[in-house]
């Protein structure tokens, strides 16, 4: 029998039965079982973990444990830079791009509202999540971390908060996003690019008195919907400035 030493960090352990929380174990492997297996059947999703540490050296998924290892699992590290130490994944994703699962239906617009290209679909299967994720290169949103151990999945997110503005905020800390932020260039309804319209070519698609009262305009080439920075927009524009970490802006 195969038995290797765990010890999961921060917040990997919420994935844990209680008695392995924040300590090191034994476990039994099977004979030839590989990292990413292993913790998975603890009950991690691979797509959570940024750095694996075998008996003091970095390896990747795929390597295999042999008895008495002593595995050490990382979750993504924000204030350090351990890309030298990386063996998990080939490569970082260059753009980053969300697919959003079912039960982030309110995530999903705000996304877009701070600037990402996010697809949401709330019936979307999880295979086309997944095939979608591959084909498309995005990082996929969830709070189903059984989607998340699918093999193809390499970059994905299991989103711990339930309510939207929260969960947005963990998204940024939790992937470091504030710096990528390009808020209100995306429609929140679409996803697809804003642009510029002159106040003659409005029409009857703004309410009466909104003419009178606003001199820009964007619109959504897809759905035709209309934005303008009415108190709506004050609103959300306090709501990226403050989860991106924006300094206070004049009165």
């Amino acid at each position: 029998m195969v038995t290797a030493t765990f010890r999961f960090y921060e917040e990997l352990n919420d994935f844990l039965a209680r008695p392995m929380r924040r300590r090191a174990f034994s476990y039994a492997c099977a004979p030839g079982a590989s990292a990413k297996h292993m913790i998975e059947a603890l009950g991690v999703p691979h797509t959570e973990v940024e750095l694996i540490l075998v008996n003091g050296e970095s390896v990747g998924f795929d390597h295999p444990l042999v008895d008495g290892d002593r595995v050490a699992v990382y979750p993504k590290f924000e204030a350090l830079d351990i890309r030298p130490l990386l063996r998990v994944r080939e490569r970082p994703l260059r753009v980053l791009r969300f697919i959003a699962d079912a039960h982030l239906g309110g995530l999903a617009p705000l996304l877009r509202l701070a600037g990402f290209d996010t697809l949401y679909d709330n019936h979307y299967p999880d295979a086309d999540i997944e095939a979608l994720c591959v084909a498309q290169q995005r990082i996929v949103l969830t709070r189903d971390r059984e989607l998340l151990k699918r093999r193809s999945i390499t970059h994905g997110c299991y989103v711990r908060t339930l309510k939207p503005r929260e969960q947005l905020r963990e998204v940024f800390e939790r992937l470091d996003l504030a710096g990528s932020a390009q808020p209100f260039r995306l429609c929140l309804m679409c996803n697809a690019p804003l642009r510029r319209i002159a106040k003659e070519e409005v029409g009857a698609r703004a309410p009466d008195g909104v003419l009178e009262r606003h001199n820009q305009f964007v619109t959504c080439d897809v759905c035709r919907r209309v934005f303008w920075e009415g108190t709506h927009w004050q609103r959300m524009r306090a709501l990226i400035d403050s989860v991106a970490g924006a300094p206070e802006r004049p009165d």
